[in-house]
């Protein structure tokens, strides 16, 4: 079992969120479903929490209330090795209401705060050339969704 899991705050919508995570990756599914029960606080009907993987990493939706707001202070990074995976995922994460940050920043249409990063650019950002790790800094600091291509750019100067 996982020693630290990451749980997300939802009021109502669980069933919704719950089918939309589990679909952005590979080796991501429903683990279980708990459901109130009959002393509450919500109706047998609704879920309590549901466990689920994304991408073999388990997270738990807590059905609470608006007590607590997801916000920006906590996000999941999601690291991509292909532009075509970070253009998907951005895709699918900021449709039906999601929003558009800045550097690859998002927030997706039930308040959850992403990151849809890349390989590239940690390995750019981690370089001893600072002349090169300025100007990608630079570049995908103007960025909403990454271009790795335009980065890669930027760390060769060209």
């Amino acid at each position: 079992m996982q020693k630290i899991v990451t749980n997300l705050w939802f009021n109502g919508n669980i069933e919704e969120a719950l089918a939309f995570y589990t679909s952005l990756l590979p080796d991501s599914r429903v683990l279980s479903i708990t459901h109130y029960s009959e002393a509450g606080p919500g109706s047998p009907e609704d879920i309590m929490f549901a466990d689920f993987t994304l991408a073999g990493q388990r997270f738990t939706l807590v059905n609470g209330n608006t007590f607590f707001q997801p916000n920006a202070s906590m996000s999941l990074c999601i690291n991509c090795d292909e532009q075509s995976e970070i253009d998907a995922l951005w895709q699918a994460l900021t449709s039906n209401g999601g929003m558009e940050s800045v550097g690859g920043w998002l927030t997706d249409r039930f308040g959850v705060s992403w990151q849809v990063s890349s390989s590239q650019l940690h390995a750019m950002l981690s370089s001893a050339d600072a002349a090169a790790v300025a100007r990608v800094t630079a570049a995908f600091m103007q960025m909403k969704k990454l271009d790795i291509a335009a980065l890669e750019r930027a760390f060769r100067g060209a």
